[in-house]
């Protein structure tokens, strides 16, 4: 059986190549001794811009640079193509179905939104809009972790990251304490798009080890994390038989 061709992942320029890390203050694996680190655990990452330079996408590369130093897999999905929730009969559309499926995938996911207008762009929240909570009997979000960042075109605001928060909580994620927003992004980065040493990158690589850290934590208890009385007296799957309540047998 050979591996599904997925159209949708962008390539990663550069993936050894971090020039802002400090090797020695990065623990390789941030993780150790936490839970089992094999198999590699699975981060998706998503972004809120189609700009050709887009730096929410830049800040989402950079993380995964540092996912896969930390020893982590990685995927990023490219939105271009993918239609408004509702758009398409059925949501039947190939992006969509791609992008369900590397949700499925993932143990832990980053968005990572522009603030435009206060809030997150309509590029982030579709994205989200097509994850379901149940689907063909699966879960695509809960159950994982999640990391949120941010970048703003003025001064540091923390508005999309509060909003993927609430998001992340709705989609019954477990949305890590730490986060990150980037100010004036345009000036973080060079010509190249590689982001620039700084107390913004080194805020990054505190929220990626962190993801890290909760990921390995979580993952042998995933299941039972997510395992709730009210779906399992909907679905009929009680966990024993039922014993009489005291006190309802007549004498």
């Amino acid at each position: 059986m050979t591996d599904p061709v997925y159209k949708r992942l962008r390539a990663l320029s550069d993936p050894a190549h971090l020039p802002a890390l400090k090797p020695e203050y990065a623990h390789s694996r941030p993780a150790l001794g936490m839970g089992k680190a094999d198999p590699a655990p699975r981060i998706l990452l998503l972004y809120g811009s189609l700009r050709e330079r887009s730096y929410s996408r830049l800040v989402v590369e950079e993380a995964a640079r540092l996912l896969q130093f930390f020893g982590c897999e990685t995927r990023i999905f490219d939105p271009a193509d993918l239609p408004l929730p509702d758009q398409v009969n059925g949501d039947d559309h190939p992006a969509v179905h791609e992008l369900r499926e590397h949700s499925l995938w993932s143990e832990g996911q980053i968005w990572c939104s522009p603030e435009r207008h206060g809030q997150i762009t309509g590029i982030m929240k579709t994205q989200i809009d097509h994850l379901p909570l149940a689907y063909k009997g699966l879960r695509p979000t809960q159950g994982r972790t999640l990391a949120v960042m941010q970048v703003s075109a003025g001064s540091q605001s923390f508005n999309s990251v509060n909003t993927l928060r609430i998001l992340g909580r709705w989609m019954r994620m477990f949305t890590i304490p730490n986060q990150s927003s980037v100010a004036k992004a345009y000036e973080e980065f060079d010509a190249a798009g590689r982001m620039k040493p700084s107390s913004y990158y080194d805020r990054i690589v505190d929220v990626v080890e962190e993801l890290v850290r909760f990921t390995v934590l979580l993952r042998p208890h995933a299941d039972q994390l997510v395992d709730r009385y009210s779906e399992r007296v909907d679905t009929d799957r009680p966990v024993f038989a039922a014993a009489p309540i005291l006190g309802s047998i007549n004498p």
